[in-house]
C-alpha cells in the first residue's frame, strides 16, 4: 500500500481515470455536505495563512503494479462522495468561467474554462467514445447525468440522477461574483488529500475499506455487504453478479427506508443461523456466515450462489413485508403482519414461505402458521406481555420444525411456550380486552376492521372512517350525559371511555360529537340505529349507555374476538410428546 500528501488537482492531472465500481453505493452527498465542502474552500481561499487544506482520503485499487501514470483506470473503494463533489464543483466554475470571460483576479488567472476540462475533468487526447474520455466515472444512473453536466448534455429525466444535478446547481448558484469565484480558485488550489494506492492481488482492499468508514456519510451495514461481496471479484464478474443479482434485489426496496435492507439482512441471517446480530453488527454476521458457507469451488460462484440465495429470500420479503404477494389470500395475511409491524416473526415466515414454494408445505399451511403468528403477537399485545424476548422466541420456532410434521410442530412449541413466552388462552385474552386501553392501542384500527370484518365475503372500507367514542371523550359532560352515567359518571368516564366496549367505527364522527345517546342512536340517516357499520350492531335497540351496557358489548366482543384471533388446538397427547422432546433434547446440550 503506497500512501502520500497530494494536492487535489495535481493528482486529477496526472490520473488518467478514476473509476467507481459497480458495487459501490450510488452517489449520496446533498446540499449540506455541500455547502460545508464550499465553506471549507472559501475559509481556505480566503486566509493567506493556510497554504494546504485537507479534505480527507481517496483510496483506489490498481489492478497491477505501476506508477500514477499508468493509464488503467482506479477504481476508487473511498473518498468518491469528495471526488464527486469536487468535479461537480469544478464543473460549475468551467461553465461560470466560460459564461463570464471577463473576470479577473490572481487566482483565475490559473484557471480557465479551457484549462479545467483539459486537465482535471476530461482526456481531451481520447475519443469520447472510448470509455477514457472522462476523468471520472461514476457507476450505474450516476455515470451518464455526470458525464452529461461535463459536457453540457440534458440528460433524459427517467434516467438522471437528481442528487448530481441538484448539487451543480447549487454550486452554479454559489459562483455569483467576482470576488467569490476568485477565492474559490485560491481555496481548490490548496486542496490536500491522503493518495492512498492499494494493489490487487497484494492488499486487502476490504479490510481497507472497513476501517475508512469514519468521514462523510456513514456507511450502512448495506453498503459494507455490497463491497464484501463483490469487491474481490474481477469487474467482469461484478458487473454479471451485480446485473442479474445484486441489482434487481436493490430495486425490491427502492422507495424504502435505508434500513430496510439492513433489517431484511439480520432477519435472513436469523433464518439461516438461529443467531440474533444486534442492528450494528449485521455486516460482521452476514460475512462470518457467508464465509463458513463457501464451498470449494471458485469464489465467482460462491459469491454468485450467495447473492443468488440472498436475492430470492429478498423476493419473499418484498412479498411480506412490501404487498407485492400476487397471492389475494396470502397478501391479505400479510398485510396484517405489517399492520401488527410484526417484523421479529419475518425469519419464521421467511422459512415457511420458501417451504411453500419448494412444495414441502401448502398454501393453506402457510395461512394457518401466518394466522397463528398473527394471533400470539396480537394477545399478547393486548395482555400486556413485554416483546423483548420475541427475537428468541420465533427464532426457536423456526429451528424446531419438524418437516415431516410441520404444522403440529410449530403449534405444539408456541403452545408449550411458558411464563413471558406464553400464548395467551382465550380467558386471559378476553380478561385483558375488555379493560384494555384500546384507544392508545397504535394497532387500534386493524384491531376494529378486523372485527368488522371477521367471516363476511362483503367487507366494509374502513379507510375513510374514524374511532367513535359512544360515551364521549370530552371530560365535561353534559347533564344529559351525567344522568345517563348516573351518580358515579367521573369513575364510569374515567374507567370505560377507551375501552372496547365504548368504541364504534363511523364516517360520522363530527356529526355525533358530545350528543346524548339517544340523539346518537336516532339520529336521521346515520344514526346507530341506521348505521351499516357491524360494529355498532345493537346499538340502535338500546335506550341507555351506561356501566352496564358497556359491559355487556364488551363481552360480547371479546367472545367475537378469541374467534378472530383463535389459540391453535392441539390434543395433549401431542402436546406432551413435543415438550417431552424438547425437554430431552436440552438434557443433552
Amino acid at each position: 500500500m503506497k500512501a502520500d500528501d497530494a494536492n487535489f488537482l495535481d493528482l486529477l492531472k496526472k490520473m488518467t481515470q478514476f473509476t467507481v465500481p459497480i458495487y459501490q453505493r450510488p452517489y449520496s452527498w446533498g446540499i449540506s455536505e455541500c455547502q460545508q465542502l464550499f465553506n471549507d474552500i472559501m475559509e481556505a481561499g480566503e486566509s493567506g495563512k493556510v497554504q494546504e487544506h485537507f479534505t480527507g482520503s481517496i483510496v483506489y485499487i490498481d489492478s497491477r503494479q505501476g506508477t500514477i501514470s499508468s493509464e488503467e483506470p482506479r477504481l476508487i473503494i473511498d473518498g468518491q462522495q469528495r471526488v464527486a463533489t469536487l468535479t461537480l464543483l469544478l464543473a460549475a466554475l468551467a461553465k461560470t468561467l466560460e459564461e463570464n470571460p471577463g473576470i479577473e483576479g490572481d487566482s483565475v488567472t490559473e484557471f480557465s474554462a479551457k484549462k479545467i476540462r483539459s486537465y482535471y475533468l476530461l482526456n481531451p487526447v481520447e475519443e469520447e467514445d472510448s470509455g477514457k474520455y472522462h476523468k471520472l466515472e461514476l457507476s450505474r444512473k450516476d455515470r451518464q447525468t455526470l458525464f452529461d453536466i461535463i459536457d453540457g448534455n440534458e440528460t433524459p429525466e427517467a434516467s438522471r440522477s437528481q442528487q448530481l444535478i441538484d448539487n451543480y446547481e447549487f454550486f452554479l448558484g454559489k459562483l455569483s461574483d467576482a470576488a467569490t469565484i476568485n477565492t474559490v480558485c485560491a481555496g481548490i488550489k490548496k486542496l490536500v488529500v491522503v493518495d492512498v494506492n492499494l494493489t490487487l492481488g497484494i492488499d486487502n482492499p476490504q479490510k481497507v475499506f472497513e476501517s475508512m468508514n469514519s468521514t462523510g456519510k456513514k456507511l450502512s451495514q448495506t453498503d459494507l455487504i455490497r463491497n464484501f461481496v463483490l469487491m474481490d471479484l474481477p469487474r467482469p464478474a461484478q458487473n454479471r453478479i451485480f446485473n442479474t443479482a445484486w441489482k434487481p434485489m436493490e430495486d425490491l426496496f427502492e422507495g424504502e427506508t435505508e434500513d430496510e435492507f439492513d433489517s431484511f439482512v439480520r432477519r435472513y441471517l436469523v433464518m439461516k443461523t438461529g443467531s440474533i446480530p444486534t442492528k450494528s453488527a449485521v455486516y460482521e454476521a452476514f460475512r462470518s456466515y457467508t464465509l463458513r458457507e463457501r464451498g470449494m469451488g471458485s469464489v465467482e460462484n460462491d459469491t454468485k450462489e450467495a447473492v443468488s440465495d440472498l436475492y430470492k429470500y429478498a423476493k419473499y420479503y418484498s412479498a411480506i413485508a412490501f404487498g407485492t404477494e400476487k397471492d389475494a389470500d396470502l397478501r391479505e395475511r400479510f398485510t396484517e403482519l405489517v399492520a401488527l409491524r410484526a417484523t421479529v416473526s419475518y425469519p419464521l415466515i421467511l422459512r415457511c414461505y420458501d417451504d411453500w414454494v419448494s412444495g414441502t408445505i401448502t398454501k393453506d399451511m402457510l395461512l394457518e402458521i401466518v394466522g397463528i403468528v398473527i394471533s400470539y403477537i396480537l394477545r399478547r399485545a393486548v395482555c400486556g406481555i413485554p416483546t423483548n424476548s420475541l427475537d428468541n422466541t420465533f427464532a426457536a420456532v423456526e429451528t424446531n420444525i419438524k418437516t415431516a410434521d410441520y404444522l403440529n410442530s410449530i403449534e405444539a412449541k408456541f403452545l408449550n411456550l411458558q411464563s413471558y413466552q406464553r400464548f395467551p388462552d382465550d380467558e386471559e385474552f378476553k380478561r385483558a380486552l375488555v379493560s384494555f386501553n384500546l384507544y392508545d392501542f397504535h394497532r387500534k384500527k386493524y384491531f376494529l376492521d378486523k372485527l368488522e370484518n371477521f367471516g363476511m365475503k362483503e367487507r366494509t372500507q374502513t379507510d375513510g372512517y374514524t374511532i367513535e367514542h359512544i360515551m364521549p371523550q370530552n371530560p365535561n359532560l353534559s347533564d344529559e350525559w351525567k344522568s345517563e352515567l348516573g351518580n358515579d359518571w367521573e369513575q364510569v368516564h374515567d374507567k370505560y371511555l377507551n375501552t372496547l366496549g365504548n368504541l364504534t367505527l363511523t364516517g360520522y364522527n363530527s356529526e355525533y360529537s358530545d350528543r346524548p345517546f339517544q340523539e346518537k342512536r336516532d339520529m336521521k340517516n346515520y344514526g346507530f340505529r341506521d348505521s351499516p357499520i357491524r360494529l355498532s350492531a345493537g346499538l340502535g335497540q338500546l335506550d341507555h349507555w351506561n356501566a352496564e351496557e358497556i359491559e355487556k358489548r364488551a363481552d360480547m366482543l371479546a367472545n367475537k374476538a378469541v374467534k378472530v384471533w383463535p389459540m391453535p388446538v392441539l390434543s395433549d397427547d401431542v402436546l406432551e410428546s413435543y415438550a417431552a422432546a424438547t425437554a430431552t433434547k436440552r438434557r443433552h446440550v
